[in-house]
């Protein structure tokens, strides 16, 4: 379980001006961002049944996963004084699409959405790791386990794409930009100031 309280650090950092908001703040993001991993596999799922089923029990495996993160992130919110963002039907709109999309669009495409948005993850997750490791050594452990998983999805993915040619190019930084708005519309911009307060905690 997550739900005991947050431990609090006597060490402060002159940038970060309220540590209990930024830890909302991560934990806001992270329930949405697994949110919108399982409606994205959902869709690919619901497509490769039909097209390519041979992919269809990796990408299960990873929904199943994902699935798990996002009910340990919400658990985690009541002790921290979090709730979930106010945009989630964007999360799950926009997954779905992006998901069917990247789906239609053969066996390879999925996997290169795949690694955009878990290598967009991973680096957002560096950084709350980076913030956590002496404010919420709780939270901390727990985004370090999700991270493993995460970077499992990451790697079976680069590994399963046949071919890395224009398509890849293309497609990594249309779908990591896309990942990175929908983070940044589920805070209303509070990611960035996050981002922002964690650079100056390592300083």
């Amino acid at each position: 379980m997550t739900t005991s309280p947050p431990a609090r650090s006597s060490t402060g950092s002159p940038g970060i001006r309220d540590p209990q908001l930024t830890i909302r703040r991560i934990l806001k993001v992270n329930h949405a961002g697994e949110f919108g991993a399982i409606r994205i596999y959902g869709a690919q799922i619901a497509v490769a049944r039909r097209l390519y089923p041979d992919i269809v029990p990796a990408l299960e495996e990873m929904r199943a996963d994902e699935i798990d993160h996002c009910r340990l992130f919400r658990e985690a919110m009541p002790a921290r004084g979090a709730r979930p963002c106010r945009i989630m039907s964007l999360w799950s709109l926009g997954g779905y699409v992006l998901g069917a999309l990247t789906a239609l669009g053969g066996r390879n495409t999925v996997w290169i959405c795949t690694e955009a948005v878990e290598s967009t993850v991973h680096r957002h997750l560096e950084d709350q790791l980076a913030f956590l490791a002496d404010r919420d050594p709780q939270l901390h452990a727990l985004i370090a386990s999700i991270q493993q998983e995460e970077l499992a999805h990451l790697r079976e993915a680069e590994n399963n794409q046949r071919a890395r040619g224009l398509a890849r190019a293309l497609l990594l930084p249309l779908v990591g930009g896309l990942t990175d708005l929908m983070i940044w519309l589920s805070t209303w911009g509070d990611s960035n100031r996050m981002r922002a307060d964690m650079a100056r905690a390592r300083n």
